[in-house]
């Protein structure tokens, strides 16, 4: 065996180990190198990978953005559409409310119409019942006094009868004295008119009213018209008996100056009638 401080060993032994330590470097450049490709490739695969994933992500989370404004546009247009629906439930609340109020002022109007109608009914069965007690007395009134006092009764255009008496003035036939009757909308006697008139008629259609005594009436009218009568009568015979001297001396020639004093003893005919016709008043004031 060689000294180990023979000066060519260790050259060898420096060579050698030289030698492999070459080997050794050269042998792990390689691996390494080899090695280093590999990670340079799988990082360059996962670079790749990750490169594809995230423009694949990228385009998922564009798709996702562009649904998500969509769905935006789409809430928005919910929302729209539900503010117009909510408004128009609103509106037509109200119509509801207020075809409510309607209704209920509807049915308040029906039912005083109906309550109406039910007074009116009850009204018009009461003037008709009225009516009919009238119509009978009317009738009786009309029998007695055609039979007795020559009474004629008519009917007249609009609902209105005509009373004739054609007996109280016996010398002259065609003298007749009228009055007009109706019965006005409350079913009440009501006299329209009256020839030849007379000063009491109010007060006896007020007596009507309050007797409701037809028959009465009739004959407390067919008396004014009498006493009426009887009056106009006396009047024209004294203004004829207070005339007559005047007459006689104006036919004997005589002057009216020359009569003065007997003519001042005759009333004038308006003077005896002022006098006639207050005696009328008085009789009937008497009567009533």
């Amino acid at each position: 065996m060689a000294c180990i401080t023979d000066a060519n060993m260790v050259n060898w032994f420096s060579s050698t180990m030289e030698d492999i330590r070459n080997k050794m470097l050269v042998q792990g450049s390689a691996e390494m190198t080899e090695t280093g490709m590999d990670w340079v490739q799988t990082h360059r695969q996962f670079v790749k990978s990750v490169l594809d994933t995230c423009s694949k992500k990228v385009k998922d989370d564009e798709i996702i953005f562009e649904t998500i404004d969509s769905y935006k546009t789409d809430l928005q247009k919910k929302n729209a559409s539900m503010v117009e629906k909510r408004n128009a439930i609103a509106k037509r609340l109200s119509e509801v409310e207020g075809k409510d109020v309607q209704k209920s002022k509807i049915i308040e109007k029906i039912e005083m119409i109906r309550v109406e109608q039910a007074k009116k009914k009850e009204l018009i069965v009461s003037q008709n019942k009225a009516n009919k007690d009238r119509l009978k007395n009317l009738n009786k009134a009309k029998q007695v006094f055609q039979d007795r006092l020559g009474l004629e009764i008519r009917k007249i255009h609009g609902e209105k009868l005509q009373f004739i008496f054609r007996d109280i003035n016996q010398k002259d036939s065609e003298c007749v004295y009228t009055f007009m009757l109706r019965i006005n909308e409350g079913g009440l006697y009501q006299i329209v008119s009256n020839d030849p008139p007379l000063d009491c008629m109010a007060h006896l259609e007020q007596r009507l009213q309050e007797t409701n005594n037809f028959s009465a009436f009739l004959a407390n009218v067919r008396r004014e018209f009498v006493t009426l009568k009887t009056v106009i009568h006396l009047m024209f015979l004294q203004h004829l008996t207070l005339a007559a001297p005047q007459r006689r001396l104006m036919e004997n020639g005589l002057s009216v100056h020359s009569i003065s004093h007997t003519t001042n003893r005759c009333l004038p005919f308006d003077r005896c009638q002022e006098g006639l016709l207050l005696s009328y008043s008085t009789h009937r004031l008497c009567l009533t």
